[in-house]
């Protein structure tokens, strides 16, 4: 088939789905496409099109309470002209250190109707990090969390800020910003903003993958795919516990927004409080990173039966590998709910694999979705065709990264980009993730790198030679491993380690184990043979 009627059928595919979930509402539509015109295919045309739909009913369930569409809308407009009069402007860059709440919600929205640049932190971002990735990327101004400050105080001194959901002393705040503020919708920004999702580069520091607004539209187009294989529905209680900052989070805000779903947050993830929320709140869809199925099915069984789950029909998966047993377990303990995505920052959703496929092949990462091209190549590029056979992942998709805003991007072939992950395809065209090309490893939904814990390492006192690298994980799907040398003398134990690396680096990069041995094995280069000492890791 041409490449033209390639893109007819899933048209119409998208069409057709679009009609079925009832995202056609007459008066939403409108509002939609008013609000699309106004400020793109953002999170503030979707709250705009729910005021259509659903006014007054809740938006947002928290920790705060609730908040109506309406109010969602009208706030987020009057943080949008408090900080137009601060000199925030289109393609401003503006940092958002907030954890999931109404006030991450408000404050992208409202970045989204001034047309500002979004820059997405990580709040597991040790201080040193903080400091770097605002330097970096040029941010203007820092919108965080009043948890952060004394971090920001300490490690980013000079950065201009606002406190997002509460006083504190001798800063702005977002509430007492927005009381008087006009609610009106403030002018429309002379270009769409652009917004940045950190990942991480090949030496670990924090990268910023860039999209375009005009992007994220091609790409609600394409999330129609995903509509198709997941039954994701308007007017759905959605309840969101993957950071909002990341993809998986952030694409579930975007697409709870545009079909007004009423989220359900929480500023931390505890499993029996999600439990709670989806007793209390009747929730039917939950966005989540394995980890945190796990967590759930770590708690007692009657503690996961006090609580009705009977309406959660929609668990959507993402973030990092999901292991066919916990899968299993999932399914065995609250039903066939569970749908796997697999995809990345760069590369955005590729496969989905429904609760049919997991009982077929647990472990599975499903199939491509409709207008997804997914190929893997061999070491020489060359394609590889044979069901079973491992090759590099590459995609090809509408919701691709434009590139790393220092300007690098992923390797690229036939016009598809490297997922930078090993995998085949079985005879029934299921796609398997059998792991990393390159050391990178996946914990809990974060990417890491082993090479920027040894740096820091190498660096400590008592560290004669270290070397890190991931290592299954029940709980995390992967996680870090330390080998370490001493100097002669030095009085360093595991607990010291970790203490060194959670003071300066994000918290899941702490090993989860250290080994201390009196020299590391080697080949006759000098290179350190990582596969004898995976051979010597405690769980080998």
């Amino acid at each position: 088939m041409s490449s033209f009627l390639d893109r007819a059928v899933v048209g119409v595919q998208a069409l057709a789905t679009v009609r079925r979930i009832g995202l056609l509402h007459p008066k939403a539509a409108a509002s939609a496409l008013q609000g699309a015109k106004r400020w793109g295919p953002t999170l503030a045309a979707g709250y705009a099109a729910g005021v259509a739909r659903r006014g007054d009913e809740a938006a947002i369930h928290d920790d705060d309470g609730p908040m109506t569409f309406r109010e969602v809308d009208e706030q987020s407009s009057a943080l949008a002209n408090v900080l137009m009069a601060r000199g925030i402007g289109p393609d401003s860059p503006v940092a958002v250190l907030v954890r999931n709440s109404r006030w991450f919600v408000l404050t992208v929205a409202a970045l989204d109707k001034v047309g500002a640049t979004l820059l997405y932190m990580n709040t597991g971002f040790a201080g040193p990090q903080l400091a770097e990735v605002l330097r970096r990327e040029g941010a203007e101004l820092l919108i965080h969390d009043a948890e952060f400050a004394g971090a920001v105080a300490q490690h980013a001194p000079t950065a201009e800020r606002i406190v997002a959901d509460a006083p504190v002393a001798g800063l702005d705040d977002v509430p007492s910003l927005l009381a008087g503020a006009s609610t009106e919708h403030p002018p429309k920004p002379e270009r769409q903003g652009r917004q940045v999702i950190l990942t991480s580069g090949t030496t670990g520091t924090p990268k910023g993958a860039s999209r375009s607004k005009e992007s994220l539209g091609a790409g609600l187009v394409a999330a129609t795919a995903i509509f198709q294989r997941v039954p994701f529905r308007v007017g759905d209680v959605h309840a969101v516990p993957a950071p909002m900052f990341h993809s998986l989070g952030n694409a579930a805000l975007l697409a709870g927004a545009t079909m007004s779903h009423t989220l359900v947050l929480a500023r931390r993830f505890d499993p029996e409080h999600l439990l709670a929320q989806i007793a209390e709140h009747r929730v039917r869809v939950v966005t989540a990173v394995p980890v945190m199925l796990q967590r759930i099915l770590s708690l007692p069984q009657d503690v996961t039966e006090r609580y009705d789950t009977s309406s959660l029909e929609v668990v959507f998966c993402s973030g990092s590998a999901l292991p066919g047993s916990l899968a299993t377990a999932w399914m065995d303990r609250f039903g066939d709910n569970l749908y796997n995505m697999y995809g990345s920052t760069e590369v955005a959703a590729a496969t989905v694999a429904t609760p049919d496929d997991l009982r077929a092949a647990p472990g599975t990462a499903g199939r491509p979705l409709a207008g997804v091209d997914v190929r893997l190549y061999d070491d020489d590029d060359r394609p590889v065709t044979e069901p079973g056979a491992i090759g590099r992942i590459f995609v090809g998709s509408a919701l691709r990264f434009e590139g790393y805003t220092g300007g690098e991007t992923k390797a690229s072939i036939d016009g598809l980009l490297s997922s930078g992950d090993l995998g085949s395809f079985d005879e029934d065209g299921r796609l398997f993730v059998g792991g990393r090309d390159d050391d990178m490893i996946v914990s809990g939904g974060e990417n890491l790198f082993p090479r920027e814990v040894e740096d820091l390492l190498a660096d400590l006192d008592g560290v004669r030679e270290v070397a890190v690298f991931g290592v299954d994980d029940d709980q995390y799907g992967q996680r870090l491993a330390a080998f370490v040398v001493l100097d002669d003398g030095a009085d360093l134990d595991e607990a010291a380690i970790r203490d060194h690396v959670k003071a300066n680096l994000a918290g899941y990069k702490v090993p989860r184990s250290v080994t201390f041995l009196d020299e590391l094995p080697r080949n006759t280069t000098g290179k350190v043979l990582k596969r004898e000492l995976r051979e010597r890791h405690p769980d080998a």
